[in-house]
């Protein structure tokens, strides 16, 4: 074969550019092909991040895809570069309009008129600054403080961190900020539940109870407090429910929180109350509203009204398939299966060690009893549930999970493992409980170090092997891995992973 020689002197290396992309994702602006220019701007902006044109444009296309947090993130990013483009400071009235801040949309539309007096986007300018002037409600928010542009966008920021499962900086955040601002009840009640997640709830607690000592009745303060005490199974959750069903808000937001809050405590029917009042005054809800509204429907006897609700979910969140309220009432076979024992599951929800409880809050969710399980006020022994109980309980109950947090991504494959080990029989038997135990040990200790749990059907093989393998009986690893659809050498290397954390959780 001849020997050729390549001409490197020929060759031109490409290395795409902020401005490469930006020019692509104008083309498809140009298409109206937004997922495509989105894809193309967010590229740009982390290549050239000092380019206030390439960070307004990316600003413009979020808000057009209704992601109006990004949106103002990227504007005021813009915005700080360039203090002064008339461009940016309409953008930056228009996101504050579309998000509720009218009183900072005014400043803003002000601000480019003095540039742009006759400028293209003049006259949309004018309508925001007379919409903004022509009532003084929305100079409030939910909770009744004035609204503050650079704190509101701080405690957005911070709640964002804590939906990417970032507690440890969103903390940070909401401590200075509170700090600074210690009547700001919005960030105050969202420290409170950054603390409640680390298991920190003593401190979430007594935040709560010192915002309702100097905003008495603060809503969102006794809905927060509602749930860690249904979570800890409090005695006081009967007498914050009580004062709960005393109030009538009239605000949007008010009406949701309170619907979601009894929804999520079990009182169904004041639930649907408030969440079907919602609906009728034409509020366009999220899929939490729909998930909610189907289960306080179906749970209150309005079980056409809750299955045009999961119809609604089903179109926003495909995934949410299989969670409809009524499939807990579907019969379940094998009465005689321990998921089915009352005693026995009652013995893990209240035995000392944290994996017998989470093996116990799995069964929960399997259970015939599991309604009469969660009416009892005390039927969980620990004082404080872990993160992993709570994640586990929620999973029970049918509560969603959000993937594009990590650590409920993780969470959430771990379940997964779970229900591979439990299609197995379909139920729970004496002998199988065994691999349950071990898989729930196994989680306790991987989750607290963020293990990601890829793989889920190799995991199920390994815990099973090492049962097997353990009672020295003579599975074969092929025999396993093909029963799960996996290689041997994808279940022996989850073996060795899943072996390391055996050891640490057994010293």
């Amino acid at each position: 074969m001849e020997n050729k020689k390549i001409n490197t002197k020929n060759v031109l290396s490409f290395i795409p550019t902020g401005e490469y992309y930006y020019r692509k994702a104008l083309k498809e602006l140009q298409r109206e092909n937004y997922p495509k220019a989105h894809k193309y701007l967010r590229r740009a902006s982390e290549l050239s991040p000092k380019d206030p044109l390439i960070l307004t444009q990316y600003g413009i296309v979020l808000m057009e895809m209704q992601e109006f947090e990004q949106a103002m993130d990227m504007l005021h990013l813009a915005h700080e570069l360039d203090s002064k483009e008339p461009d940016i400071l309409f953008f930056l009235a228009e996101v504050h309009a579309h998000m509720g801040l009218f009183w900072d949309a005014r400043k803003y539309a002000k601000k480019y008129l003095v540039y742009e007096t006759q400028g293209k986007y003049s006259a949309e300018a004018m309508e925001i600054v007379d919409f903004a002037e022509q009532e003084d409600w929305q100079l409030f928010d939910d909770d009744g403080e004035s609204q503050d542009s650079e704190c509101y966008y701080r405690q957005e920021k911070a709640r964002r961190m804590m939906e990417q499962g970032d507690f440890a900086g969103a903390i940070e955040r909401l401590e200075k900020l509170v700090e600074e601002k210690p009547d700001f009840w919005g960030a105050c009640n969202n420290l409170a539940l950054a603390y409640f997640y680390i298991g920190e709830a003593e401190m979430a607690k007594a935040l709560l109870h010192d915002v309702l000592r100097r905003n008495t009745g603060n809503l969102h303060a006794l809905c927060n407090l509602a749930v860690f005490h249904y979570y800890e199974k409090n005695a006081e959750l009967d007498d914050i429910l009580e004062l709960l069903k005393k109030i009538q808000p009239y605000v949007f937001e008010h009406r949701y929180k309170l619907g979601a809050t009894f929804a999520l405590v079990g009182k169904y029917k004041e639930a649907y109350r408030w969440l079907k009042s919602l609906q009728k005054r034409g509020f366009d809800g999220d899929p939490a509203f729909y998930f909610w509204l189907s289960h306080a429907a179906y749970h209150s006897g309005h079980e056409e009204a809750s299955r045009q609700a999961w119809d609604q979910l089903k179109k926003m969140d495909p995934d949410k398939d299989g969670y409809e309220p009524w499939s807990d009432h579907s019969a379940m076979p094998h009465a005689d299966a321990l998921e089915h024992d009352r005693d026995y599951l009652v013995k893990k929800l209240d035995h000392a060690k944290k994996s017998e409880r989470l093996f116990g809050l799995f069964l929960l969710g399997k259970s015939a009893h599991k309604q009469e399980v969660i009416s009892h006020p005390n039927w969980l022994a620990s004082d404080q549930p872990s993160v992993l109980e709570t994640f586990v309980l929620g999973y029970a109950l049918g509560h969603p999970f959000k993937k594009e947090i990590p650590a409920e991504q993780a969470f959430m494959r771990a379940m997964e493992v779970a229900e591979y080990l439990y299609v197995q029989n379909g139920m729970v038997t004496e002998q199988q409980a065994e691999v349950f135990q071990l898989w729930f040990l196994l989680v306790e200790e991987a989750f607290s170090r963020n293990y990601p749990f890829k793989n889920p059907a190799a995991l199920a093989s390994a815990v099973e092997y090492m049962i097997q393998s353990a009672k020295n009986e003579k599975a074969t690893k092929k025999e396993l891995a093909d029963s799960f659809g996996v290689s041997v050498a994808t279940l022996t290397k989850y073996v060795k992973e899943l072996t390391a954390y055996l050891m640490d959780a057994g010293s």
